[in-house]
């Protein structure tokens, strides 16, 4: 069964304006609702509300770097949601990036793939209830135990761009959660991870009948992140690395706008889904065809009410749906 999940916050929406959104999402046919961690909210505290609003929605952080916080901050944080929402937690966590680790946080930026590694690992033993006590590849735990271990620990994934990380969360993970791509990218991603983990991925989705509007959110957006090596890095392996060379080579060049200038429209079509709600729906449907089990739907503002965006892209025939559209 394909899952239909939700990014929140919505952008511009407060926290506490969520709540009557929340409250209905299930019955319009969404399954799932994840945070994100950024600049804005961080990614506990949306799902924490979202808990006491609704008693359905699978909740799922998507994701919480593994550099920001201590391993044992973490897994209490971790482990009071997963109280708080029993069977219904999903914890996503990655190696974020060296932008938001070291210049925006102080932290030194670990080799991304033995602290991902290390911290799943001392995750699966403290959810257990077990002592931690010992030495990582990355770090070193002095005997810690969570006060109260969850009575139902939550999934554990791991955000993954590339084989090697990829192949990590085939063998210790619960499943995957990729990022900017198409939806012929998924095959790719698909066939590294396997056929038996879940894979999920953010997907930006733009409601609007101005296609040039949607194309220059996008340019922004893919200018901005896809030039961050780990992205550039994810591009290079997906074979898109050529199309994309004009736009890193602005970017390097501190010319912003030729970057956005330069980003193809192939490229801008490929990883922006617009058009109508309809016309996403069936865009995000292409995504589940190629083998993603979990569509993360982050929408993008574009001057209408993003709730009413939320609810327009709900599952075609879910129980409830309204024909309400996004412009209404």
């Amino acid at each position: 069964m394909t899952r239909w999940g939700l990014t929140v916050p919505l952008t511009g929406v407060p926290l506490r304006d969520h709540r009557p959104l929340i409250t209905e999402l299930a019955a319009l046919g969404y399954t799932d609702l994840w945070s994100a961690e950024v600049a804005g909210a961080d990614a506990f505290t949306p799902l924490v509300l979202a808990s006491e609003w609704d008693d359905q929605l699978r909740l799922g952080t998507a994701v919480v770097p593994v550099h920001t916080r201590g391993p044992a901050a973490l897994a209490m944080s971790a482990a009071a949601l997963a109280d708080l929402a029993p069977g219904r937690f999903v914890l996503g966590i990655g190696a974020s990036s060296e932008t938001i680790v070291t210049g925006w946080n102080g932290i030194a930026y670990d080799p991304p793939y033995a602290r991902t590694r290390d911290v799943l690992r001392f995750l699966r033993q403290a959810f257990a209830g077990e002592k931690v006590d010992g030495t990582f590849d990355s770090f070193t735990i002095n005997r810690f135990r969570l006060e109260k271990a969850p009575d139902v620990p939550p999934a554990l994934m791991l955000a993954a761009l590339r084989p090697q990380m990829l192949k990590l969360a085939a063998r210790e993970a619960d499943g995957a959660i990729t990022n900017w791509l198409s939806a012929d990218d998924v095959r790719q991603v698909r066939a590294e991870l396997g056929p038996d983990k879940e894979l999920a991925a953010r997907i930006f989705v733009c409601v609007t009948d101005d296609a040039e509007m949607a194309r220059n959110i996008g340019r922004y957006l893919i200018a901005t992140y896809l030039t961050v090596p780990g992205y550039a890095a994810f591009h290079d392996w997906l074979g898109r690395g050529p199309a994309m060379k004009p736009m890193r080579d602005a970017w390097a060049a501190g010319d912003r706008n030729a970057a956005m200038a330069a980003v193809p429209v192939e490229v801008l079509d490929s990883l922006i889904v617009h058009g109508t709600a309809e016309e996403c729906r069936a865009h995000i449907d292409r995504y589940a065809a190629n083998g993603l089990d979990t569509p993360i739907i982050a929408t993008l503002p574009t001057g209408t009410s993003l709730i009413e965006t939320a609810r327009a892209l709900a599952p075609r025939g879910a129980e409830g749906t309204t024909s309400r559209t996004a412009d209404q």
